[in-house]
């Protein structure tokens, strides 16, 4: 990231926030810093390898270093001679390898584009073990001195000050164990299965060397199949006790220890057989294998005896406690669930891509403000109004002029003196607060001669947006005191913004939009554009499969046909329902807690639930859709205002006529948040904030804010139509998701009905019908109820069945329908053309 602007001044009694500086880098100067890295580590190896061959060598070479006809022996020269007694000699010693690791690491998390952010773990142990090894050699360096080095003998001798030597040994000794438990993970059990299995080699090799006990029984082994068939017995009389063949035989024996509880003559053990041909030799059925059946895990018992015999007490163990659960194993073993990792490399855009309107900040008119000073004090003098103090407050556009009248000045009598003050500063429209919310003063509004642009680029990089712990965060520009205003969308939870023509919504729905692509991952966030103009949100369309939603089988992400808004709204509806449903099955309340428990594996993707991210709807237009498709628009907003904060879809809407018949009370009732831009009227000002003050607003992104309490003036950053295309277009070069968020799909109360009406169950005046609404070239059901005197139910049934055979097109919302047949002999012909094919 690139550096933030100049921290904003707080107020007093207020605690600064230190803002948090994040670096981005390009990925070009990663690429050149990461080859850097590993040369470079790959230079102190060289260097530190041979500093222990050629180090004696090169001492003359370090004192003069800038004798150039000085010879040195280090296989990086001068340089590798003073980096090796740097860091070896004077440094750690043989702990200073490490270092090599260190830059080695850095260097290719660099080159491959990995977060250097997972190497903090990595830097910890290395610097850790090479504190403990330095101060180790240290401790040894009477015996080793060339392994350790200056720091680690004066660390050494430090802690031998306070703790001796045998207390220094065992701190080390301590550290070692540390490192061993912590990051190599040596375990005490496997130490202990370490000794198991060293007792138990030892006492096997001991019955192995034991000599065979009295008591034993000497059987022979049965042969293989290969020399002995089973099904015969062998009987030759010239076979040879004492042959060779009968030596093999007998060697094969098994030596089995027979318990007994009396003494067996070793006499009695040889064997009587006179002749090998009495010997019988069959080998032995395999025994049958039977499985082994693990018996399920019942808790123990204990007998507790008692005095009397025939009276005992049988205790119940109790069943052991499994201290972590599924969900707690699943989040050791994979971790948390990450819904950024099928876009793990995406890059937020960089600060560089927004313009720098100014950058000398507010410039302050010492003349100017001593002026309007004079002639508001004299103004009111002149109705016999005395101020005890007057402060100004400079802002970017405006100044703010608190001040204190004097005891017994009634405050209706300051503020009924608006025109006149307006009349003596000569100033396009000043705006009386009386009195400052939280404060004893009287503000007085009055704007600059020449005010100063706020960029975008300044309210970004401000460390109050940098820092802000929200969820869905956006900066509007900065206040009269110049300070940045951002303000969280998810506890608004939506937003309404209105003013005339050209005073700067679009602008505003533009700063909305940047904020959130500057803050949010495409995972987190999913945008609704709806653009009845066709041409305010057009530049959008480049993030689409990153940031957009759409309806399925729909070609456009960005909205303009008033039909497919209708539409997308229920879509969202659907949406809505399905996320609280999801919501229910969870046991949860919003949508922060349900992916919180989603992202701790709690829940279970086979059933359903999955990461939601919040979807947030902008209307740039609609006034236009209220005009041409009314109840069907306003229904389905006031529904989703109403009841949609809670699983994360927030409506942003905007609108030029600040009229009752389009911002109607359903509407302000469910939107407490509120933007006004400049208005012609008082009335129009009272109809967005339902307080006056937005028609003394001097334009060009100069707006007013309320959320259902106080007023606070706001000018709104300047984000033009370049910035817009060079973050799209940056956003829309990376790797993206295969398509945008596919919104639930729609089917309409129109569409829902079977048009496939059977030419016999047609009503008797279908044909009137249908030479009625030819004639008249407009399919209107009520068109048919006066012409045929009908019921609207049947003159709804002819509609239906007209739009069945064809005559008709389909549903319009408050249009008529279109009529697709243009005159009686077209009709005429068509009936002829149903009856020849029945």
């Amino acid at each position: 990231m690139a550096k933030t602007t100049k921290k904003d001044t707080p107020d007093k009694g207020e605690k600064t926030v230190k803002p948090k500086f994040t670096w981005q880098l390009s990925r070009q100067y990663k690429v050149l810093l990461g080859a850097l890295l590993v040369l470079f580590s790959v230079a102190l190896l060289l260097s530190f390898i041979s500093y222990y061959i050629y180090g004696d060598y090169d001492q003359s070479a370090l004192t003069n270093f800038g004798d150039r006809s000085e010879k040195t022996y280090n296989w990086l020269g001068k340089f590798g001679a003073f980096l090796s007694d740097f860091f070896l000699y004077k440094g750690f010693g043989v702990a200073s390898f490490l270092f090599v690791r260190l830059f080695f690491l850095a260097g290719a998390y660099l080159l491959v584009d990995l977060s250097l952010g997972k190497l903090k773990k990595s830097i910890f142990w290395d610097l850790f073990a090479m504190v403990i090894l330095s101060i180790l050699f240290g401790f040894f360096w009477n015996y080793v001195p060339q392994l350790g080095g200056i720091i680690g003998y004066e660390m050494n001798l430090f802690v031998q000050d306070y703790l001796g030597k045998t207390g220094t040994f065992l701190v080390l000794l301590f550290g070692i164990i540390v490192y061993l438990i912590l990051k190599i993970k040596i375990s005490t059990e496997g130490i202990k299965n370490f000794f198991e299995k060293t007792n138990q080699s030892f006492s096997d090799e001991l019955n192995q060397d034991a000599p065979i006990a009295q008591n034993t029984v000497i059987t022979p082994v049965p042969l293989p199949d290969e020399i002995i068939d089973e099904s015969i017995e062998t009987s030759n009389p010239s076979l040879d006790f004492n042959s060779e063949e009968d030596d093999e035989i007998l060697s094969n024996i098994e030596l089995k220890t027979k318990p007994s509880a009396f003494e067996i003559d070793q006499e009695s053990l040889k064997p009587t057989i006179e002749h090998a041909s009495e010997i019988t030799l069959k080998t032995k059925p395999a025994e049958p294998v039977v499985p082994v059946v693990t018996p399920p895990v019942v808790p123990t018992s204990e007998i507790i005896k008692t005095d009397d015999e025939h009276f005992v007490i049988e205790k119940i163990e109790e069943e052991t406690f499994v201290e972590e659960n599924l969900a707690a194993k699943l989040v050791k073993d994979f971790g948390e669930f990450d819904p950024t990792l099928d876009l793990s490399h995406y890059q937020f855009p960089s600060i560089d891509l927004l313009k720098e309107y100014n950058s000398g900040g507010i410039t302050i008119n010492q003349a100017e403000l001593e002026e309007n000073k004079n002639r508001i004090v004299e103004t009111l003098r002149n109705y016999k109004i005395d101020i005890a103090q007057i402060k100004a407050t400079v802002g970017p556009t405006v100044t703010l002029y608190e001040i204190v009248p004097e005891a017994g000045i009634r405050i209706s009598k300051i503020k009924s003196l608006e025109d006149d003050i307006a009349l003596s500063l000569a100033a396009l429209g000043i705006r009386i607060i009386a009195p400052i919310p939280g404060k004893g003063t009287i503000g007085i509004e009055v704007p600059n001669n020449s005010p100063t642009m706020v960029s975008m680029k300044s309210v970004i990089g401000s460390p109050k947006f940098q820092t802000a712990e929200m969820e869905l965060p956006i900066a509007l520009g900065k206040t009269i005191s110049n300070e940045t205003f951002v303000v969280d969308l998810a506890k608004m939870p939506h937003l309404l913004m209105a003013g005339a023509t050209g005073q700067g919504k679009s602008v505003g729905l533009n700063a909305v939009l940047t904020s959130l692509l500057y803050k949010k991952h495409p995972a987190e966030v999913k945008f609704v554009l709806v653009d009845p103009k066709k041409v305010e949100l057009t530049l959008f369309n480049k993030i689409e499969r990153h940031y957009l939603a759409k309806l399925p089988d729909t070609e456009d992400a960005i909205i303009t046909d008033n039909t497919k808004v209708i539409n997308t709204l229920n879509s969202l509806c659907i949406e809505m329902d399905n996320r609280y449903s999801l919501l229910k099955d969870a046991m949860v309340r919003n949508i922060k807690e349900y992916n919180e428990k989603f992202k701790l594996r709690k829940l279970n993707p086979e059933n359903g639930h999955r990461f939601l991210p919040y979807i947030v709807l902008v209307v740039d237009e609609f006034a236009d859709l209220i005009m041409t498709a009314g109840k069907e628009v306003e229904t389905p907003i006031a529904r989703l205002a109403q009841l949609a904060r809670a699983i994360g879809i927030h409506l942003i809407i905007a609108t030029q006529r600040p009229s009752v018949n389009v911002i109607t009370g359903i509407i302000k009732a469910n939107f407490p948040a509120r933007i006004a831009f400049r208005v012609t009227s008082k009335i129009d000002s009272r109809t967005i904030l339902d307080s006056q003050g937005a028609d003394q607003l001097i334009g060009r992104g100069d707006l007013l804010y309320t959320q259902g309490n106080d007023l606070t003036r706001v000018q709104c950053a300047f984000v033009d139509t370049p910035e817009v295309e060079k973050i799209t277009e940056f956003i829309g070069s990376q790797k993206a998701y295969p398509n945008a968020y596919l919104l639930p799909e729609y089917v309409g109360e129109e569409n829902g009905i079977s048009l496939d009406i059977d030419i016999s169950d047609r009503d008797s005046l279908f044909r009137d019908a249908a030479e009625i609404i030819v004639t008249a070239q407009q399919g209107s059901a009520s068109l048919l109820q006066r012409k045929l005197k009908l019921g609207y139910n049947r003159a709804g049934r002819l509609i239906d069945q007209l739009e069945a055979a064809g005559i008709v097109g389909p549903f319009e919302g408050s249009k008529a329908r279109s009529v697709l047949i243009p005159d009686l002999v077209s009709l005429d012909q068509f009936f002829a053309n149903e009856l020849n094919d029945l």
